[in-house]
């Protein structure tokens, strides 16, 4: 079985150590890095190279759904599992759609972590099973009713990561600041979002970041 390389990403600082105590026995798996949002993470993806990425959803600044769907753009060979509290099903189908390569609960047994990093490495998929069928039929079922163009998929990268600093409470002059942008174009993306999704306000554009799960502040 090929080595696993992992980067560790979960903005708590105890989950990590645990984890790094976890794989320090599994000869097979070595924890490369460790980042604590999805920002981090992919700035050290060129400089660390690990093959797979533990991550976690609810993460400040980039949630782990969008960082998912960006490394699966940027850096299709790096195999991404998804290490979450949520059992929600709009949750997981989320992780499937952004291209993640399995999804293990929180609340699991260590073991299913040890096997779901392996299963990954090895270019398999892993869900926990709790939600493992239920959410395979469910997603397959979504995928051909959408023709795999939901509403969410017609905002852009930059625009999904606009919205979850708004929902996160930024400013406009703050989310530039983060973004490198400038307040202008942040304008433009909130009102292009507001078009996209037909909403009138910044209230309903937060509502709909936190309905979507992309930026959950209560951790």
């Amino acid at each position: 079985m090929p080595k696993a390389n992992v980067l560790l990403v979960d903005d708590h600082i105890v989950v990590r150590q645990g984890l790094k105590a976890l794989f320090a026995d599994e000869p097979d798996i070595e924890v490369v890095g460790e980042a604590d949002n999805g920002r981090e993470a992919l700035e050290c993806l060129a400089k660390l190279r690990p093959n797979v990425v533990l991550m976690d959803i609810s993460m400040p600044g980039l949630n782990g759904i969008e960082a998912t769907r960006q490394i699966q753009q940027q850096y299709p060979q790096i195999n991404v599992v998804v290490l979450s509290m949520h059992a929600n099903e709009e949750y997981v189908f989320q992780v499937l759609q952004a291209g993640a390569a399995g999804y293990v609960l929180k609340q699991s047994d260590s073991l299913e972590v040890v096997t779901a990093i392996r299963a990954a490495v090895s270019g398999d998929s892993y869900l926990s099973p709790p939600i493992s069928r239920a959410v395979i039929d469910d997603y397959l079922r979504r995928a051909e009713a959408r023709h795999h163009d939901p509403v969410e998929e017609q905002l852009t990268t930059r625009e999904r990561e606009v919205l979850q600093l708004l929902a996160e409470g930024l400013s406009n002059r703050d989310i530039a600041a983060e973004l490198s942008i400038s307040i202008k174009t942040v304008e433009t993306h909130r009102s292009n979002m507001m078009n996209k999704l037909n909403v009138s306000n910044k209230t309903e554009l937060v509502k709909y970041a936190l309905r979507k799960g992309w930026a959950m502040l209560d951790q």
